[in-house]
């Protein structure tokens, strides 16, 4: 003998038993929780900025402090520099000073050589002397001769004078090495048979260095 049959369950009756279940216990603690998560998400949040302010600022002070290297290697290659020009103005000083009296060293003196062609020839006794000037040119020197901002210039110079005997015009060549620095270019003598002197003719050439841009036409 069969028992009785049980019928399925209606679809109301699911939804009522369902309900009666009870809810898990963190949704009625849901509410409470609430005011914690918000704070730690308020937290992370400030920390992930905080962070990446710090990052920012790190790599700011490591920038500043690349910049400080820098400047102070700048000064002190500054510093160097200056302390060697001291140390070679104080070692070149006296040899430049000579060469500028003695006129190598800024604008021609014609006066001076003038005045030592005078004394000398009032002092040696010497016979009718003559010259010629002509204009100051910059003179071509070798690439591998640095000169900076120097030029090297130079005027031309024709003696002509009457000499008792050669050492007359020897003497006077002497005497002009006072008066500044020169090159010979090229000298002559003759002799005279009607006065029974000698003549001679020299070519110089008075050197000059002065700041490139100074050159008087």
């Amino acid at each position: 003998m069969s028992g009785p049959v049980k019928s399925p369950p209606l679809p109301g009756m699911k939804k009522a038993v369902a309900a009666a279940r009870p809810a898990p216990w963190w949704l009625a603690e849901l509410h409470r929780l609430r005011p914690a998560l918000l704070c730690a998400a308020l937290t992370v949040a400030a920390s992930l900025l905080v962070l990446g302010l710090s990052y920012r600022y790190a790599d700011h002070q490591r920038d500043e402090r690349e910049l400080a290297r820098q400047a102070r290697a700048t000064a002190a290659n500054r510093f160097n520099q200056v302390e060697t020009e001291k140390r070679d103005i104080r070692a070149y000083e006296p040899a430049f000073l000579a060469l500028r009296q003695r006129g190598l060293i800024g604008e021609e003196n014609r006066l001076a050589w003038i005045d030592t062609i005078r004394h000398s020839q009032e002092e040696r006794k010497l016979l009718t002397i003559s010259y010629d000037i002509s204009a100051r040119q910059v003179l071509k020197v070798p690439p591998a001769l640095s000169m900076g901002t120097l030029q090297l210039r130079g005027t031309p110079m024709r003696l002509q004078m009457d000499l008792l005997h050669e050492m007359d015009m020897l003497n006077l060549l002497d005497d002009l090495r006072q008066a500044g620095y020169f090159a010979v270019h090229d000298c002559s003598i003759k002799r005279n048979t009607a006065a029974a002197t000698l003549s001679a003719e020299c070519g110089l050439l008075w050197l000059t260095l002065g700041n490139t841009g100074t050159e008087r036409p």
